[in-house]
């Protein structure tokens, strides 16, 4: 019996911890498939149904840590590291982050979910033929790198991923969008709904 009282409150407790933490939605996706543009518009969507998130971009944190990056796995292993880090800090004091970062290996992933009770992955599907010519047409790159895919293809950059270096899809994500078929606003809605299913409610 004391036993099964203490599973009680470990239980418990779990759950209170839960109530009490922030949460995290990893939204990959090869580059130029959308992953930034949907996290934007996820973020004005949670904002119109009053729910205060905050993204924590891949491209910001490089430019703060690597202003000069080289993309060696090396590099990428401690990148994702301190996003996952930030990510975990600021979940554990109440705050909902939307994590826009391709997050190439699952490895990186699979760490923040380690990481953060209340986590989701949200993958942005798209053909790699249509990301390259969205990332080629794009005209705003706000902080991302410029001309990723041509530098690919004409072997000035071997580290791209999903050209040059493995994009390892997510297995199981919570939920799968696909941005050659939806709006942006479209992908934000479905991801939206996942959310309450699992932590709006």
């Amino acid at each position: 019996m004391l036993l099964l009282r203490k599973q009680e409150i470990i239980l418990a407790g779990q759950k209170e911890l839960k109530r009490q933490t922030g949460w995290c939605v990893w939204v990959t996706g090869l580059p130029g498939s959308g992953k930034s543009t949907v996290a934007r518009a996820l973020l004005k969507t949670l904002k119109n149904h009053g729910v205060k998130a905050q993204i924590l971009s891949s491209d910001l944190m490089r430019k703060a840590v690597t202003p000069e990056p080289t993309y060696s796995i090396e590099e990428r292993d401690m990148v994702y590291s301190l996003i996952v880090y930030v990510a975990k800090f600021l979940t554990q004091n109440k705050y909902n982050i939307i994590i826009d970062a391709t997050g190439n290996l699952r490895r990186y992933r699979e760490q923040a979910r380690r990481e953060n009770p209340r986590f989701m992955e949200a993958y942005v599907r798209c053909p790699l033929d249509v990301a390259i010519k969205r990332e080629m047409k794009r005209k705003h790159y706000a902080h991302a790198p410029r001309g990723i895919y041509k530098k690919a293809i004409e072997k000035e950059s071997r580290t791209v991923p999903g050209f040059g270096v493995p994009y390892e899809e997510p297995l199981k994500p919570e939920v799968t969008v696909d941005s050659d078929k939806l709006t942006p606003e479209q992908c934000a809605q479905k991801i939206l709904d996942v959310l309450t299913q699992g932590f709006l409610k």
